[in-house]
């Protein structure tokens, strides 16, 4: 009977290694302003939920210190994978917003994000935090949820997640922060060039012109007209972004699992 309640310890121990790695490194879940001891019970709750559900005859318990180290050291690996391959589209999103506020001259202009813990300027703080609405919107920290608890019956507990393919499709994945940042942010960088080419003509015709401080003012009100004329297809495109990547992170899962 001892040997029973171990084992089912052992088991909601892992499963619940899993649960919480993947909340604390997860958007919006793994956001400081969700107290941490909120996380754990959540993900206790959660946990003990799973093993009431989970096949319990097919794991075998090996009771032993450092099988059990290397089992948790592989459940926490499996949890911040999944929890951390959201992060990679919010991550071009802010980036998207670092490249508009530079070339709108916003650079100086900046604030602290708590949830990433860098500084961006306000147009990528704004940009930012209009993706975490849309992501709560469309009810992505349910996704999230679902998808740890799906997990289990994808990938079971003790198995080795860190492969040769789970590592091509992250490097794969983060590759495209790069491609997101430059498709957000292409219409203004493009419309600003043409602004930089006629900031160039200015001051060779006029050399005795102050460009910067003629063109600064009107380079901030162009950037806040496209910003506001792009607002609804900025919407749209992040809302797929985001519906694309909740795909992608199930076919990780699946990789993970073979």
């Amino acid at each position: 009977m001892t040997e029973i309640l171990i084992g089912d310890f052992v088991i909601v121990l892992l499963i619940f290694l899993r649960i919480i790695s993947m909340i604390v490194t997860a958007p919006v879940l793994g956001h400081n302003a969700f107290p941490m001891i909120a996380k754990i019970f959540l993900a206790m709750v959660i946990a003990y939920m799973v093993f009431l559900t989970i096949d319990k005859s097919t794991i075998v318990v090996d009771i032993n210190l450092i099988s059990l180290a290397l089992s948790a050291a592989k459940e926490i690996v499996t949890g911040i994978i999944m929890g951390f391959m959201l992060n990679f589209i919010f991550y071009g999103i802010s980036f998207a917003g670092h490249l508009i506020g530079y070339d709108m001259g916003l650079m100086m202009a900046e604030v602290m994000n708590p949830l990433q813990e860098t500084n961006n300027n306000v147009v990528g703080e704004v940009i930012f935090y209009i993706s975490m609405m849309i992501f709560i919107l469309i009810n992505g920290h349910h996704y999230i949820i679902s998808a740890v608890v799906a997990s289990f019956n994808v990938i079971p507990i003790y198995r080795n997640t860190l492969t040769a393919p789970v590592v091509q499709m992250i490097v794969k994945y983060s590759f495209a922060v790069f491609t997101i940042a430059i498709k957000i942010a292409s219409p203004v960088i493009v419309s600003f060039f043409l602004v930089h080419i006629a900031e160039g003509i200015i001051s060779r015709v006029i050399p005795n012109i102050q460009v910067f401080f003629v063109t600064q003012p009107a380079k901030l009100a162009l950037g806040f007209v496209f910003l506001s004329s792009l607002a609804p297809i900025y919407v749209f495109v992040i809302k797929n972004l985001l519906q694309n990547y909740e795909s992608q992170l199930t076919d990780i899962i699946k990789t993970m699992g073979v």
